[in-house]
């Protein structure tokens, strides 16, 4: 057996509790294998065929995750070095996402569960997102964690929330954008500007070149601690149509300018309200989460805010950011504990409230 697992052993000092995750809810396929509380495996099989349509195609999507969810399962269990007769549980996300992408992982998982006479367990995708701060390898020896309560800045594609966190199960909502996504308007930016799918890691290497405040854009005024970022892209489209009519070649020849400029707007609104929210909460303990929470600027000027304001600041590995089964399996540890368990007739859902 491989070292971690030893450790694992060692550092819990009770009987291994072994989860598979499965994570399916978009157009990654993922599984994992959690020890109690560390990762033992974390795999993620990509789907490249959407870059060719500049967004994911549902359908396209779920015959992928069809394809790959065997052979990331095995790859899994083959390198968290135990076999699936060990597993005490079965996690997947139940929601939210694409109904078609969810529904091979919920089958999949209600079916091996089955299989194996162990029980499974539905994991809200967002709320594992927020997991993902508790997600470590077994061999990581520094380590920590966020305390209890604090603030969780939820950020990806489809989803832009500020989450008060009491305890690994409870958690709230206390700000979420009323329209668009922050990862959205990363991508439709980039699509704006005539770059691939998925733009927004684009946008962030394009702004490292760029002056952030050589363009202004417009920052919504929006009540209390949600979120609005239809009224900027709209702002940014006409912007990059009147730029471009005085030139041609606008885009090309201010591309880094643009994208630092357009980033640092997005970056800027998303802490505004994080700030506003440790104001009104008195919770200085902040952490981020989901895919935009990669974005250099973002983990950047969080660190900045740690410095100045005093915040103990948590920011995930790159690996737990985007999608990923390693923080669904976590989700399900914590459920495994609570004894809170799915039936057999359970069914994805889209959309799937907090």
């Amino acid at each position: 057996m491989r070292d971690d697992y030893y450790f694992c052993m060692l550092l819990m000092n009770t009987s291994a509790v072994y989860i598979l995750g499965i994570e399916s809810s978009c157009d990654d396929t993922s599984a994992a294998i959690t020890c109690n509380d560390k990762i033992l495996s974390n795999i993620t099989a990509g789907q490249q065929v959407h870059e060719l349509y500049g967004g994911v195609v549902p359908e396209l999507a779920s015959r992928a995750h069809q394809q790959n969810i065997i052979p990331v399962v095995s790859q899994a269990l083959s390198e968290a070095k135990i076999t699936k007769a060990q597993l005490n549980a079965v996690s997947f996300s139940r929601g939210p996402g694409l109904i078609g992408s969810l529904l091979v992982g919920t089958s999949f998982a209600k079916s091996f569960g089955l299989a194996l006479g162990i029980p499974i367990i539905e994991v809200n995708h967002m709320q594992a997102h927020v997991i993902a701060n508790f997600a470590s390898r077994a061999d990581e020896k520094s380590f920590t964690s966020p305390s209890f309560p604090f603030l969780c800045l939820t950020v990806s594609g489809g989803h832009t929330q500020i989450v008060k966190v009491t305890n690994h199960l409870d958690m709230t909502i206390i700000g979420q954008t009323l329209d668009d996504a922050a990862g959205e308007a990363f991508d439709k930016a980039a699509k704006m500007l005539g770059l691939p799918y998925p733009g927004g890691p684009l946008i962030d290497q394009y702004a490292q070149k760029g002056d952030s405040l050589a363009f202004k854009f417009p920052v919504p005024v929006v009540p209390g601690l949600n979120y609005s970022f239809s009224g900027l892209k709209t702002a940014f489209l006409y912007f990059i149509q009147k730029q471009t009519l005085l030139n041609p070649k606008f885009k090309e020849e201010s591309l880094n300018d643009i994208c630092a400029s357009i980033q640092y707007t997005i970056v800027q609104i998303l802490l505004q309200k994080l700030q506003l929210a440790v104001e009104q909460t008195g919770i200085k303990t902040v952490a981020i989460a989901g895919g935009v929470s990669a974005n250099s600027l973002l983990r950047s000027t969080l660190l900045t805010m740690k410095q100045k304001a005093g915040w103990d600041v948590f920011i995930p590995k790159f690996e737990y950011c985007t999608d990923n089964a390693g923080m669904i399996a976590m989700s399900g540890y914590y459920k495994f504990l609570a004894n809170d368990f799915a039936s057999q007739d359970i069914m994805p859902v889209a959309r799937y409230p907090f």
